[in-house]
C-alpha cells in the first residue's frame, strides 16, 4: 500500500512534533511517522529545561582536558565514553576533539544564540495560547557551587555571556541562599540565567501531540523506517514493513537514530548517541525554588510541579536505553552534597535517553545537498526540546519558501 503525504516528518519527539505543529499552523498536511510511540522517546525523561543561554557549543575549549580529568574520578564524572574500534566512531571522535577551539565557539555563537532565542519565545507564546498545563515557569536556571575555583569558571563565564546579551546575576553565599533556601550551608555562590525556564516534559509533549493530532495530522505510532527510494535528486518513497509513502517534502528529525534511518540514502551524518540518566520522585517536603544546576557535579534538579527530577551524565557512544541503576545512585548522591533532599524518596521512574551529538556541537538544520525535499531537523544533543519550537518554526518557513526568521547557513550538513 502506498500513501501520498504533502509532508511526512520522520521522528515524533519534540523537533519532530514541533515542526508538525508550526507546518500545521501555517496550512499544511502533515503525517508524522515513529518508530515507537510519539511524544514517549528521549525527550520525555530529559531535565525539562528551556535554555536559551546555551549559546556555547558542546566542542569547546577544554572540554577534552576537563572530560579525561572527570573520568580519573568514575565515581563522580558526569561524562563517560564508549570504548569502541568502529571507524565511523574514531572519525567522530576525531573530529570532535579537532571542534574543541574558540573558532568553533565563535561560528556557534550566533546561529545557537539566535535559534534559542527563538525558540523561548515560541515555547512561551505556544504554551499560552494553547492554554497547556505542564509546569511551566520562567525562574530562570541556576548553578550552585561549592568550591572558588568552579565558582570562578562560573562567574567567567557569565559574563562572557552576557556579551551575547544573555542576562546573568551572580550572587555570594548570602544571596544564593536567600534566592535558593534547599541550597546547603557549603554551597558558597551561584550564578542565576535568568532569562530561562523549565516544564514538564513529558507532559508538555503529550499536550503538544493531542494539539497536532486536533490540528488534523496524521500520526502512525510504531513504523520504523525501513528504507527509502530516491529518483532525480528526490526522495521518492519511504518504506516501512506495512506502507510506502510519498511525499512533496521529508523531514527528517529522528534524533540520535538518524544514521541508521537514512542508511539507504548513503548520506554522511556525523550523529552519535550519547546516553542520559534521570530519576523522577514524588515533591519532597522542601522543593527547590528554581531549576537548578549542581556546579561541579553537572547535574541537573527540575521541580516539575508535583514531581522532582534529577538528571545527568553524557556517554557518548552508548545507545543502550536501560538506566544503569548505578549512575542513578550516583545521580542522588550528587544531589545531596548541594541540596536538602528527603531521607527517604518515593521513586516514580528510572530513565535513560540517548542525545543525538554532532562533531561540532551544533544542530544540522537544512535542505539535504543532494536530495532537495528532504530537510535534517536534527543533532541537537542535550537541547531537543528547549531547541525544538525554533526549530519547528525555521523547518517551515523553509518548506513554505519563506524567509527564515535567521540564517540557517551554518548549521547547513554541508559544514561537515
Amino acid at each position: 500500500m502506498t500513501t501520498k503525504s504533502d509532508v511526512l516528518i520522520i521522528g515524533g519527539g519534540p523537533v519532530g512534533l514541533s515542526c508538525a505543529y508550526y507546518l500545521l499552523k501555517s496550512g499544511r498536511s502533515v503525517t508524522l511517522l515513529d518508530a515507537k510511540e510519539i511524544g514517549k522517546g528521549s525527550g520525555s525523561g530529559n531535565a525539562g529545561h528551556i535554555v536559551p543561554s546555551h549559546i556555547i557549543p558542546l566542542a569547546a575549549p577544554g572540554v577534552v582536558t576537563s572530560a579525561l580529568k572527570w573520568m580519573l574520578d568514575p565515581a563522580h564524572s558526569p561524562f563517560g565514553m564508549k570504548v569502541s574500534l568502529n571507524p565511523n566512531y574514531l572519525v567522530w571522535l576525531l573530529k570532535f576533539v579537532l571542534a574543541c577551539n574558540e573558532a568553533n565557539v565563535q561560528r556557534g555563537i550566533k546561529p545557537l544564540n539566535d535559534l534559542g532565542q527563538l525558540s523561548a519565545k515560541n515555547f512561551a507564546h505556544m504554551i499560552a495560547e494553547e492554554k497547556f498545563d505542564c509546569a511551566y515557569q520562567e525562574k530562570g536556571f541556576l548553578t550552585l557551587y561549592k568550591t572558588e575555583k568552579a565558582f570562578d569558571a562560573g562567574k567567567h563565564e557569565g559574563d562572557f555571556l552576557q556579551r551575547y546579551g544573555i542576562p546573568v546575576n551572580v550572587y555570594d553565599k548570602s544571596k544564593v541562599h536567600e534566592v535558593e533556601p534547599v541550597a546547603l550551608d557549603d554551597v558558597i555562590g551561584g550564578v542565576h540565567f535568568t532569562g530561562d525556564s523549565h516544564l514538564n516534559p513529558a507532559v508538555f509533549l503529550k499536550l503538544l501531540s493531542d494539539r497536532v493530532r486536533a490540528l488534523g495530522g496524521e500520526m502512525i505510532e510504531n513504523t520504523p523506517v525501513t528504507g527509502f527510494g530516491s529518483a532525480e535528486g528526490k526522495v521518492r518513497v519511504v518504506k516501512t514493513a506495512s506502507a510506502a509513502f510519498e511525499a512533496e517534502h521529508v523531514i527528517l528529525a529522528a534524533g540520535a537514530f538518524t544514521p541508521s534511518v537514512v542508511h539507504d540514502l548513503k548520506l554522511n551524518i556525523p550523529i552519535q548517541s550519547a546516553r542520559g540518566y534521570s530519576m523522577t520522585m514524588s515533591a519532597t517536603k522542601q522543593m527547590p525554588r528554581h531549576a537548578l544546576v549542581l556546579g561541579e557535579r553537572r547535574i541537573v534538579i527540575s521541580p516539575l510541579g508535583n514531581l522532582l527530577r534529577f538528571t545527568g551524565r553524557l556517554e557518548v557512544g552508548n545507545d543502550n536505553m536501560t538506566p544503569n541503576p548505578i549512575w542513578i545512585q550516583r545521580i542522588e548522591n550528587s544531589a545531596r552534597e548541594y541540596i536538602m533532599v528527603d531521607e527517604k524518596l518515593d521513586i516514580k521512574e528510572t530513565w535513560a535517553g540517548l542525545r543525538p551529538v554532532t562533531p561540532d556541537g551544533m544542530p544540522i538544520i537544512g535542505h539535504s545537498p543532494h536530495h532537495s525535499n528532504l530537510i535534517f531537523a536534527t543533532g541537537h544533543a542535550m537541547l531537543g526540546l528547549s531547541l525544538g519550537p525554533g526549530t519547528g518554526q525555521v523547518v517551515a518557513e523553509l518548506i513554505n519558501g519563506q524567509a527564515t526568521a535567521f540564517d540557517l547557513s551554518p548549521l547547513s550538513l554541508s559544514r561537515f
